[in-house]
């Protein structure tokens, strides 16, 4: 797919990495860019159409899809991270993770196939993690919300292949955005993951794994699990 004429919507794009994809998609030459935030008050990017999306929100996804009926590209990158173990972790937290992850992206790809279809096919890039992967003490809610979207994104290739629509997932590690703040660890830098993926998206990739931690995660899975 090439970005330069693209027509392309951003979910989550006032802050972090959804707001470094809008830009970058207006430095490709995309010719729109939808820059969506439940708040779009808070969507400051000089140059793109401002929506407000909550993608947990059946009326206002489908809201979005009548109002962005020409989009060629569709990038889910809306998320939340909770800090929820799964079994002892609140519930109602845990479902919001897979309501965001996972419910809310699919949502979007309904809602937006058939536009895609419309458009001669388009691309859909989800934003997906290392932690697709991997369990981890603190944030496995999170990571089950990943792997359930991991596994979405590779139905919906499959799916979606007969209308033209490719399907690329991204898959990174710590990465330097708001929500990863309180982490002292070692981070991407967002501008350069994003334009990893933009380029996967051009290249039509079905995966782009932006740095060791993704690229060690998924090649442990063929491992034994004692072992990991």
């Amino acid at each position: 797919m090439d970005i330069n004429g693209s027509v392309a919507l951003v979910t989550g794009a006032n802050r972090g990495i959804g707001r470094h994809f809008a830009q970058q998609l207006l430095e490709r030459g995309a010719t729109k860019v939808y820059a969506t935030a439940r708040n779009a008050a808070l969507v400051d990017l000089p140059g793109v159409q401002v929506l407000r999306l909550d993608i947990t929100d059946p009326a206002s996804v489908a809201a979005a899809a009548a109002a962005a009926s020409d989009v060629t590209l569709l990038i889910n990158n809306a998320g939340v991270l909770t800090g929820q173990n799964l079994v002892t972790g609140e519930l109602d937290k845990i479902r919001l993770e897979m309501d965001t992850h996972f419910y809310g992206t699919l949502a979007m790809v309904r809602a937006f196939a058939p536009v895609l279809a419309a458009n001669r096919g388009g691309a859909i890039l989800n934003v997906l993690s290392a932690m697709s992967w991997l369990a981890y003490d603190g944030a496995n809610a999170y990571g089950a919300a990943k792997a359930a979207q991991w596994s979405l994104t590779n139905g919906i290739r499959m799916e979606l292949a007969g209308q033209g629509t490719t399907v690329t997932g991204l898959h990174m590690g710590s990465t330097d955005t708001d929500m990863m703040a309180g982490l002292d660890v070692a981070k991407n830098d967002p501008a350069d993951v994003v334009r990893a993926a933009l380029d996967g998206v051009e290249a039509g990739r079905h995966e782009v794994l932006v740095d060791d931690a993704s690229i060690q995660a998924k090649a442990a899975l063929t491992a034994d699990l004692a072992s990991r």
